[in-house]
């Protein structure tokens, strides 16, 4: 496994002092690789709301290019199981 040093600031070595000497750590590496997966999984998080802004971003210019459908309140549960439907079409040709 590579190693790699690594600066901490007094503040970030308390911290991990911390971390181990409360035994949910065993150690500082265990620490910052627990550090990293956070980060991944941040970056992951932040692309996914990024991927659906830019989805709401198509959305929106469909709205102003005048793509849509205008469904009233009353005839919303018939809409949505249209939808339903369609939806069972497509899988069901999807299929064969």
């Amino acid at each position: 496994m590579p190693t790699r040093n690594v600066v901490l600031t007094d503040h970030h070595e308390e911290i991990i002092d911390r971390l181990v000497n409360s035994g949910r750590y065993q150690n500082a590496s265990e620490v910052l690789r627990d550090g990293l997966r956070l980060v991944e999984q941040r970056d992951a998080l932040e692309a996914a709301k990024l991927a659906a802004l830019r989805e709401a971003g198509v959305g929106f210019r469909d709205i102003e290019k005048g793509q849509f459908r205008d469904i009233g309140d009353g005839d919303l549960d018939a809409f949505i199981g249209e939808l339903g439907r369609e939806a069972s079409e497509r899988a069901g040709r999807a299929e064969k």
